[in-house]
């Protein structure tokens, strides 16, 4: 799928009601080839903007049909596949955190 950096985004995977830093959180990781250190085009300003953007139209439509609300939503972008909780020194790897509020993705600091 297209965000608005016009980077393509692939879903890898969500990962539901895993405990976050503030209680349960829905987690949606994507691929992001195009973050990548070497030879990518899109900065972390860029995909920040993009990690909104999913959560305010792909995540929240998804969550209301999953069963009860996450404290929190977690998205992150990689430029490769990584599986989660392992560590890759060669990978870039973005996350945001956001609280749902009257339909609304509001970020929050990690």
């Amino acid at each position: 799928m297209a965000v608005p950096s016009g980077q393509a985004v692939t879903l890898q995977e969500v990962l539901w009601n895993v405990p976050g830093p503030d209680g349960l959180a829905a987690r949606f990781r994507f691929l992001a080839p195009q973050i990548a250190r070497s030879g990518g085009t899109v900065n972390f300003e860029a995909a920040s903007a993009d990690m909104l953007w999913l959560c305010q139209n792909f995540a929240i439509e998804r969550i209301s049909t999953l069963g009860p609300a996450p404290q929190q939503v977690i998205i992150s972008l990689a430029d490769r596949d990584i599986p989660f909780g392992q560590a890759d020194e060669e990978a870039t790897q973005f996350f945001e955190a956001y609280r749902l509020e009257d339909g609304q993705c509001i970020w929050e600091a990690f």
